[in-house]
């Protein structure tokens, strides 16, 4: 007996089993922690990088962990935004962008910069004069360019590629682009100039034209046609992001697969820039028959999910090599920019694949056992 102890103690020992490393859970099973599991880069190691969304909260709290365990890119969700980063004509803010680029570079993450061009999120002083008129295609382009050579020489080197213009693509399928400040003001050409200026200020950068519905056909088109029409110019863009802000039910993979072809076609980089699958129903069902539901998460809902989850990551991983990155718009379910949406109708959104608890979801364990 005393000779089959001593060989059990040696064998845990050459195992290096501590008490620290498992998590009873019920009924006697162990489930491994943090410290010993796999997160969702490790799965797709071989497939593309995996990333998430994060503002500084994220990364100096409860948050971090799991970051660390699960991702191995950042997006700088909304510090590197024109409004954020540059509220005043001669005055930046770098706190929380520095503190996100610091973070990534002490744990060896990528990074992707969003966003330089957008028409929301923008500063009061950006398209006006002291007199409040609007100012001129000139100003307004050197404002621009201005802005773009600080942000990115700041970060040259440690952002490895920017959504360089945001949603300019209108939504009305009878417009081609949005009726923005930045179009009002120049036509066209600020999406040319915002490429140019960006590869100036960092030759090395990948950028990207980012948006979101590609998966709808009259709007695929014309990004389709904005980015041909840029290249055909030798304009440096390099890759489409697709925001992928998703449904249920909608993309089908048909659909999803014929807008990754489409851009494909062009010889461009596609990554999936903002994922997340809602599972509230469509705004034309959100009536007050809806809105007198309760607000939780149902079986079915997550059933429903996972079955979408699924078969989007297995589209992804099919485009192995088109596709060069994947990544969630937020954390968890504890705080998702769903919820504070006006179609939301102060109805809480599950739409990532981890709880409020930080927890993974069913789909979690359905997109990493494949």
């Amino acid at each position: 007996m005393k000779h089959l102890l001593t060989v059990t103690i040696a064998l845990l020992c050459s195992l290096q089993v501590s008490a620290q490393d498992y998590t009873p859970l019920q009924y006697g099973a162990v489930k491994p922690t943090a410290a010993t599991t796999k997160g969702l880069k490790d799965y797709y190691s071989d497939y593309f990088p995996i990333g998430v969304s994060v503002s500084p909260r994220n990364i100096t709290g409860a948050d971090t962990a799991l970051i660390l365990q699960q991702f191995n890119s950042l997006t700088t969700e909304n510090t590197l935004k024109f409004g954020p980063v540059h509220p005043e004509e001669q005055r930046y803010s770098w706190d929380g962008a520095d503190a996100i680029i610091n973070f990534a570079q002490a744990h060896h993450l990528k990074v992707r910069g969003h966003t330089l061009c957008w028409h929301q999120q923008t500063p009061a002083w950006l398209f006006v004069d002291r007199k409040g008129a609007a100012v001129s295609k000139q100003v307004l382009l050197q404002r621009l360019k201005d802005h773009i050579f600080t942000v990115m020489q700041r970060y040259k080197g440690k952002i490895y590629a920017w959504d360089v213009v945001n949603e300019a693509i209108a939504d009305d399928s009878t417009q081609f682009l949005r009726n923005s400040p930045w179009y009002q003001i120049c036509g066209e050409e600020f999406i040319e100039k915002a490429f140019i200026y960006a590869h100036e200020a960092d030759p090395d950068a990948i950028l990207f034209y980012n948006d979101y519905n590609t998966e709808h056909p009259e709007k695929r088109e014309h990004i389709y046609r904005l980015l041909k029409t840029l290249l055909d110019k030798k304009v440096p863009v390099q890759g489409v992001g697709l925001q992928a802000h998703w449904n249920l039910t909608a993309p089908t993979q048909k659909e999803l697969i014929t807008s990754i072809e489409r851009f494909r076609s062009l010889g461009l980089q596609v990554q999936i820039t903002e994922l997340d699958i809602s599972v509230l129903p469509p705004q034309s069902q959100r009536d007050s028959t809806w809105l007198a539901q309760p607000d939780v998460y149902t079986p079915q809902l997550e059933q429903q999910q996972v079955a979408q989850y699924t078969a989007v990551f297995k589209v992804f991983r099919q485009y192995k090599g088109v596709l060069t990155g994947v990544t969630f718009w937020n954390l968890s379910d504890k705080y998702t920019w769903l919820d504070r949406t006006p179609s939301a109708k102060g109805k809480k959104n599950y739409p990532l694949l981890f709880d409020s608890n930080l927890s993974p979801k069913k789909a979690y364990y359905a997109i990493t056992e494949f």
